[in-house]
């Protein structure tokens, strides 16, 4: 506990002396208020580790992958050595699940860092997961897991989880049978789990029209989680953001995200806040931090890279991002985010996990890009 709040104030002191010095504004948001609410966010959530979870587990990973992209927009050194402090802490393992796709996101840092030239990062425990997960038999690649693991991402979360983490690789590698392997287990959960008439994603086949049990919202529709798709969304944008433009199948990719770009954003409530329940918004009289954090992260990225137009979103993006700013309490604790899971349920303003913190620096980080 010692050793956290001493990191805190050290974060704390390391933004006191270097404080943004710029006045950019967004349409009345400052570049320096934004840097500022997420380095509040990161020095809470290191303080406050989750300590029933496992570091390297995938709640950590979302976490650190926030951080991650924290530090690419800012530059700010508390972001490297909070990534370069977990990774040593880590001995730079993955988790021990090298047929589960939520076991190799903790390493999306480790690549982070090995590409910022840090000598101290290990990479092997990383190549020893992909290469079994890409190339090595198991049962759920030929659909003997249990009734939900069908396949091998047989849930929506996983396509935020491996894919973007394995082109990144595969672009490290120069070597595309890594994406070319990626793009087969992506398609199959596509097949699986997208609905072409709403263009969301199913959370897993519980939930797909083709279930005869299907479960549906008390209104008769469709069930479509918002950090489920919060997760594919986000997943998407960083995916391109490493594919190479050349690449074969990269038109599938960039379809899919303006696609789920023109609905996420068609589903947007007046306060800018979705709800965990993207059809049936009704159920819950308030909005979630987690999903609304990875879609403001999607479409701010989309307008930043051109995929997206400026006049349409922008003025939704940051009503979201006010909309998030506003579940960070004076601490810097993100608030309003749901527990785990993989359906809609309630959130509250003390309701928090480390993986909204890394939403929320995730929105923030291509928010303060906008121009």
């Amino acid at each position: 506990m010692k050793s956290n709040i001493k990191y805190a104030l050290l974060i704390l002191a390391f933004f006191v002396l270097n404080a943004c010095k710029t006045t950019k504004n967004i349409n009345g948001v400052s570049k320096e208020s934004i840097e500022k609410a997420l380095l509040k966010a990161l020095t809470w959530q290191e303080a406050n580790p989750i300590q029933e979870k496992t570091p390297t587990d995938w709640t950590n990973g979302a976490y650190y992958t926030g951080v991650m992209k924290a530090h690419q927009a800012t530059k700010n050194q508390a972001y490297y050595d909070a990534m370069l402090n977990m990774g040593k802490r880590n001995k730079w393992a993955t988790h021990d699940r090298l047929f589960h796709a939520d076991d190799i996101v903790i390493s999306n840092a480790y690549l982070h860092l090995k590409n910022m030239g840090e000598k101290a990062v290990d990479l092997s425990p990383t190549d020893k997961f992909i290469q079994a997960h890409l190339f090595e038999p198991q049962d759920w690649k030929v659909g003997k897991g249990n009734k939900e693991q069908v396949i091998l991402w047989w849930w929506c979360d996983a396509l935020f989880m491996a894919p973007p983490l394995l082109t990144k690789y595969g672009v490290m590698k120069n070597d595309m049978k890594y994406l070319d392997e990626m793009h087969k287990y992506y398609v199959e959960s596509y097949n699986l789990l997208f609905d072409k008439e709403e263009n969301l994603f199913f959370r897993d086949n519980r939930f797909v029209m083709s279930n005869p049990v299907a479960m549906k919202e008390n209104n008769g529709k469709k069930v479509f989680w918002s950090r489920g798709n919060g997760w594919v969304f986000a997943g998407l944008a960083m995916l391109l953001e490493d594919m190479p433009k050349t690449y074969k199948h990269r038109p599938f990719y960039e379809d899919l995200y303006k696609k789920m770009a023109t609905k996420i954003l068609q589903l947007q409530p007046e306060d800018g806040l979705w709800r965990t329940s993207l059809l049936a918004p009704e159920n819950f009289n308030h909005g979630e931090a987690s999903g609304s954090g990875f879609h403001t992260y999607a479409l701010a990225w989309g307008v930043n890279n051109g995929f997206l137009d400026k006049s349409t979103y922008k003025s939704a993006i940051l009503k979201a991002w006010k909309a998030l700013s506003e579940c960070q309490q004076e601490s810097g604790k993100i608030g309003w985010v749901q527990n785990i899971g993989f359906d809609p349920k309630p959130a509250d303003k003390d309701s928090w996990q480390n993986f909204g913190t890394g939403a929320f620096l995730m929105a923030g980080s291509e928010v303060m890009k906008l121009k």
